[in-house]
């Protein structure tokens, strides 16, 4: 079967949803639907934060018809902790994290062909800035990232082009860099991808589409200016902590 691999026991999909009534049902049916095609055991953690529509009753619906999804729930709307709970909670030799709005099962089998070599990194990001990727979002958000990809690489000397999204990884390998991690919002998955090269792991990345199914959750002007303030206080976090261990 396309995409198969020899003793792995289960890949776990972390979706985190908030108010994504219209969205979820369809996200699980496809991507549970098209990783079990593929002759892969699975779990999908559906992680509901903060929604004030349908969300958690359509995830909690799905729990109950299908075997393998999982269900928790945050009271107030946070992409990072949830994404972050996702990923602790996950059982399965590797974890993909996927959007309700972004998902592609082209990536899952780009990505577990690579965590099976003999000598795999860690994390496998999907890159919207890597060559070969299309990135088919309004230009603001073109350009955000780019402006991002960019203040990574010279602030904190990030090998990889990208870290929001599609990403797969060794379970194993990033358990203790998890617990280690201290933002959640827009930076928890920008933290995990830049504690897992400090520690010396492999990381690589595949190029992407990156296309809109839906607008996105919160503006982009209302964004920017937290995620930079963040990265200046993950830029000092790191910097202590590189102090305190020298």
């Amino acid at each position: 079967m396309p995409g198969s691999l020899e003793g792995v026991q289960v890949i776990s999909v972390v979706m985190p949803a908030h108010n994504e009534a219209g969205y979820l049902e369809t996200a699980v049916r496809e991507v549970s639907e098209g990783i079990r095609a593929r002759g892969h055991d699975l779990e999908v953690l559906v992680v509901e934060n903060g929604s004030t529509d349908d969300t958690l009753a359509i995830a909690r619906r799905l729990a109950d018809e299908l075997p393998y999804v999982r269900v928790s729930s945050r009271a107030v709307a946070d992409y990072g902790a949830a994404l972050c709970d996702g990923v602790l909670a996950a059982t399965g030799d590797f974890v993909v994290t996927f959007d309700v709005d972004y998902y592609d099962l082209g990536f899952v089998d780009d990505a577990l062909a690579l965590l099976s070599q003999a000598a795999p990194p860690a994390i496998v990001v999907g890159s919207k800035r890597a060559p070969g990727a299309r990135d088919q979002r309004p230009w603001p958000r073109r350009f955000v990232t780019a402006v991002f990809s960019w203040l990574l690489r010279f602030g904190f000397s990030l090998s990889v082009s990208d870290t929001h999204g599609m990403k797969a990884m060794q379970r194993a390998a990033v358990d203790p860099l998890l617990r280690l991690c201290r933002f959640r919002t827009d930076l928890f998955d920008t933290e995990l991808v830049i504690r897992t090269q400090r520690a010396g792991l492999p990381i690589a990345e595949l190029p992407v589409i990156a296309q809109e199914r839906r607008p996105s959750r919160t503006p982009i002007w209302r964004r920017v200016p937290r995620t930079l303030v963040g990265l200046i206080e993950l830029r000092l976090t790191l910097w202590r902590e590189g102090r305190g261990s020298a």
